[in-house]
């Protein structure tokens, strides 16, 4: 029996917490507390939870940008936890789809991200843009602004590569 068997069968503790996804995001920084602050002032972030070791470290911290929690903790390179500073850079993004992508990024920059990667209206019928935070991750920032067939977007891809192509950009 699953989780989700033992939930319908009259279990009271659900197998995902309420106001949780599938998949969640971990982020590790070297100073989760001034993150913390970071994102709240990016992103509109809410602390919901903080647990702190002894010497002061955030061993574990969860925060929600709109219906969506990540989390995130300090390094802790004993555990394998590393920044992407400390690692020289990180090959995953965190994606945000959010209303007015040029305000967030203004926003986001205004509170000490740089910009990795211009806001500009994509093939995929989004307008979107990457910022890179403080602490080394890097955030896309989108908003929906047409509904694309998959034909069309597929169309749209391929006129871009051939553009990329021919200018020597790809």
């Amino acid at each position: 029996m699953t989780a989700e068997d033992n939930y319908a069968a009259g279990s009271a503790v659900r197998p995902i917490r309420d106001g949780y996804h599938t998949a969640t995001p971990y982020l590790t920084v070297k100073n989760a507390a001034a993150a913390i602050e970071f994102y709240g002032r990016a992103f509109g972030a809410e602390e919901m939870r903080r647990l702190v070791a002894p010497d002061g470290k955030v061993m574990h911290a969860e925060i929600r940008i709109g219906d969506s929690i990540i989390m995130l903790s300090d390094e802790f390179p004993s555990h394998g936890a590393l920044s992407p500073e400390t690692l020289g850079g990180s090959a995953m993004f965190v994606v945000l789809s959010i209303e007015d992508v040029d305000a967030r990024i203004q926003q986001a920059v205004t509170a000490g991200a740089t910009v990795f990667r211009p806001a500009a209206d994509q093939f995929s019928g989004d307008r979107s843009g990457t910022i890179q935070d403080p602490f080394g991750h890097r955030w896309t920032l989108t908003t929906h602004i047409e509904d694309v067939s998959e034909e069309e977007m597929n169309r749209r891809l391929e006129a871009m590569m051939r553009t990329a192509e021919s200018s020597g950009n790809l």
